[in-house]
């Protein structure tokens, strides 16, 4: 496993994160194809000994189960300081006016939640899962600021937004010596590259690190077009971000896969590991070869030519995944 800095920071992180979102007790508002923590437990294992070391969750996944299995998972078998723990606030946790967003009331009372549920005294990164519309982005920055200097977390990141909101958090924090965002976890993959044309370069201008989220295209990138999966059947959200035109960027994937002698996996991965700005994109796993092909992806160094015939039948997409 090869290792980076997450953006400027001097914290290292592996070059693939494990997303967490596939695992959650049933009953607990689990997706149909989560896996429970007995079955969780086992990857996180496969994880650890390919040496990766960070870890990413967030309190809506499963209602907050989640994160109890990443916790109960990891600090099981390893001491906390040697994995980065990664979570997400702004989703509905419970019902009522303040049971969801990102004023300083949520913030201060899910961190709060988020470490019992996790059972450790801090997290390593603590993200904000989306823009909220309806708090001022001042209040928001100065909880998050409160809570690093609280300890309760080491490391602030962002998701998916517009990047002229990405870039006003960033003025802001900056305006009043708030912690700054060190991370952008966006969505980016050779079927969505939308990122590429203001997110992107603004993280790269700032230092900030990226770590995509569905880097696979919800599993598209990995298998034939027409093949379905457990989760294709029943991810609605997933059926909104990709389209019919997209089948050439993977029967391309597919084709260069085929010639290399490897899964198509970790070429898109491959791919996607060799673009600016990108630090480690976040891969779930629900069967033992999707970690190992992930991991094998960050050996795995396609040509140019390669990349050209991966590229060039992207059209551009709608803009989505911003709430």
């Amino acid at each position: 496993m090869d290792y980076v800095a997450l953006g400027t920071t001097g914290l290292q992180v592996s070059r693939i994160c494990l997303g967490c979102m596939s695992y959650g007790e049933p009953g607990r508002g689990a997706h149909p194809w989560s896996l429970g923590r007995e079955d969780a437990a086992p990857f996180f294992r496969q994880a650890l000994d390919a040496g990766i070391n960070f870890f990413d969750t967030a309190n809506v996944y499963s209602a907050g189960s989640s994160e109890e299995i990443v916790g109960q998972a990891l600090l099981s078998e390893v001491p906390r300081e040697e994995v980065v723990i990664a979570t997400k606030v702004h989703g509905r946790m419970r019902p009522g006016p303040n049971g969801q967003g990102l004023s300083r009331k949520a913030i201060l009372t899910e961190i709060d939640h988020s470490l019992s549920r996790l059972g450790t005294d801090y997290v390593d990164l603590y993200q904000i899962h989306r823009w909220d519309y309806g708090t001022p982005i001042e209040e928001t920055l100065e909880a998050l600021h409160d809570v690093v200097k609280a300890g309760k977390a080491r490391y602030i990141g962002a998701s998916s937004m517009h990047a002229w909101q990405f870039a006003k958090a960033l003025y802001i924090a900056d305006l009043h010596g708030w912690a700054r965002f060190v991370s952008m976890q966006n969505h980016y993959n050779l079927l969505y590259r939308e990122e590429e044309r203001e997110m992107l370069p603004l993280c790269i201008d700032q230092g900030i690190g990226a770590i995509p989220w569905s880097p696979l295209a919800r599993g598209r990138l990995a298998r034939p077009w027409a093949e379905q999966t457990a989760r294709s059947e029943t991810d609605e959200f997933g059926r909104s971000l990709y389209r019919e035109e997209d089948r050439a960027i993977v029967d391309a994937v597919l084709s260069v896969a085929a010639k290399r002698g490897v899964a198509p996996a970790q070429v898109a991965l491959a791919w996607l590991l060799g673009r600016p700005g990108v630090d480690a994109p976040i891969v779930g796993a629900t069967k033992p070869h999707h970690l190992a092909d992930a991991v094998a992806a960050v050996d795995l160094c396609l040509d140019d030519s390669e990349v050209e015939l991966l590229e060039k039948s992207y059209q551009p997409h709608a803009v989505v995944g911003f709430s």
